[in-house]
């Protein structure tokens, strides 16, 4: 069988009818919100990503955990928090992406909160950059049940590769999907999907058909290139990749740079899906890395009354009036992955 339908078919397999209908209702609510312009809401999210941690162990220069710039604290994701969450959430909730900032390996309670979830059938994924699978760490990850792997490539040779994943090791990388997917076969299970997943930069642009080639080799289940966030584009950056394809943005007839994406007054994000920090703030999405837009706090209330709270409800009405206006929004890019 193809392994994309593998992976398809084991996300429909977790499927309820209490989470289809869930997920029916946010569908329902966002679309006759576009059509009234008012901020009508029903269901819970179907899709959340949770921290681990904020702590990394690179520098990448367009991360605020590689930059060390974060001016939230620093910390570990708690099993105590974690299951709290999961006994509220996980009836309605499909998808958790364990990732927001930080390398989620470092948190050592990451592999049994990812069991917590996996024996409550919610698929999981996450995204991590290699450099901590080991054999035994390997096999733990995919004991775990762990749905989908993403790892982090973004080069085929070692110069390439600490362009921009500056202090890593590209040999460590490599191992660490050997690792995977021998013992995904020693244990003869399906999970985890292994996704290689290319940050397309200008310094390794000229490598994309190596990478393939490589996720070829390896056995890995997907290559997907990925366009990479700049923060500061308007001037151009040394990371502004040529190929157009791959480039969130592009140069007006002003010379300064622009993103791509238009950004209309509705995002389906604000209706199914929030980032939790590892500490508990909730924001509306991956884009607020910092947590500007802190909505609530899962820590200290439940997080139904977050979802359904006046803050939550306001900024779903900002975003109707006026999506340009939100600063977190301007270098807002969903829907520019490109699949291999």
């Amino acid at each position: 069988m193809n392994r994309n339908w593998q992976d398809s078919l084991n996300f429909i397999s977790k499927l309820t009818p209490l989470r289809a209908w869930n997920a029916f209702l946010l569908v329902f609510s966002y679309l006759f919100s576009k059509l009234s312009k008012s901020p009508v809401h029903f269901g819970m999210p179907t899709a959340i990503s949770i921290e681990p941690t904020t702590s990394c162990n690179l520098r990448c220069p367009e991360c605020p955990s590689g930059l060390r710039s974060f001016s939230r604290p620093t910390g570990m994701l708690g099993n105590e928090q974690f299951q709290r969450l999961m006994n509220e959430l996980s009836p309605r909730l499909s998808y958790l992406t364990f990732y927001f900032q930080g390398e989620p390996y470092l948190n050592p309670s990451f592999l049994n909160q990812v069991q917590i979830a996996s024996k409550k059938k919610v698929y999981t994924t996450t995204s991590t950059n290699a450099h901590y699978l080991s054999d035994e760490v390997s096999k733990k990850t995919v004991e775990s049940g762990l749905d989908r792997l993403i790892i982090s490539l973004d080069g085929t040779s070692q110069e390439t590769y600490e362009q921009y994943r500056v202090g890593g090791k590209l040999d460590k990388v490599i191992q660490g999907t050997k690792n995977v997917i021998r013992w995904k076969k020693e244990l003869r299970s399906k999970t985890p999907y292994v996704v290689f997943q290319y940050l397309v930069v200008k310094p390794n642009q000229h490598q994309l058909q190596e990478a393939e080639r490589l996720g070829r080799e390896l056995g890995v289940d997907k290559v997907v290139f990925k366009t990479a966030q700049i923060y500061d584009y308007e001037n151009g950056s040394d990371l502004i990749p040529t190929i157009e394809k791959y480039a969130r943005y592009k140069k007006g007839i002003d010379g300064q740079w622009h993103i791509k994406n238009e950004l209309k007054n509705h995002c389906w994000k604000m209706w199914h899906s929030c980032v939790i920090t590892w500490d508990g703030k909730v924001v509306p999405c991956c884009f607020d890395k910092d947590a500007h837009y802190q909505l609530g706090d899962s820590a200290q209330e439940s997080f139904k009354s977050v979802w359904k709270g006046e803050p939550y409800k306001e900024f779903r009405a900002s975003l109707i009036r006026s999506r340009s206006e939100i600063e977190m929004c301007k270098n807002c890019s969903v829907g520019t992955k490109v699949w291999a």
